[in-house]
């Protein structure tokens, strides 16, 4: 513990403003919070501060925050971490959990989401089933969106990657996604 005897927290996003929203929000629930943008930013501060709890976003511009779990895991095994995506697979989300995450969650997320992680029970079985999975719908535009962000929004480059006519794509990212 520090010195006010709340338990610090460390947010590690490179998304500045949704890190300070997550940041005044967790202060709310009690914890005393530090946040970062870079892998080497919050390697420095886990070193210093070992951090009691820790949310990490998968995606820290072109580098994997899976890193900082381990490294995290390294510095305290203590650490509870949380990590943060905004494109979930099943695939990262076991390597999460692998390195010593106790919880992989999709965004959007707010504060109460982070809470209930944090609270979880590792192999905890009474964690809900949602009754809202995501949609297919949702699904597909959150993959087509990541391909476009990993070929630096060209749609020519994007289409030919998902083997899709180049219309059809701009068709599909002209409409929103469902929420579910």
């Amino acid at each position: 513990m520090n010195d006010t005897d709340k338990p610090n927290l460390l947010i590690v996003d490179d998304d500045i403003v949704f890190c300070d929203v997550l940041a005044k929000a967790m202060k709310k629930r009690g914890f005393d919070v530090v946040t970062a943008h870079t892998i080497d930013s919050a390697l420095a501060l886990a070193e210093s501060m070992t951090p009691e709890f820790a949310v990490i976003d998968l995606k820290l511009e072109n580098e994997s925050g899976l890193v900082l779990v381990k490294k995290f895991k390294e510095i305290d095994p203590g650490t509870r971490i949380v990590v943060l995506t905004g494109y979930a697979s099943i695939a990262t989300a076991v390597e999460a959990i692998k390195l010593g995450a106790i919880h992989y969650l999709a965004k959007p997320v707010d504060a109460d989401n982070i809470m209930s992680a944090f609270e979880r029970i590792n192999g905890d079985a009474q964690t809900p089933i949602s009754v809202n999975p995501i949609s297919v719908e949702r699904l597909e535009w959150e993959y087509i969106h990541r391909i476009l962000a990993e070929n630096d929004n060209n749609v020519s480059v994007t289409a030919r990657v998902l083997n899709m006519h180049r219309r059809t794509l701009q068709r599909k990212l002209s409409k929103k996604p469902s929420q579910s």
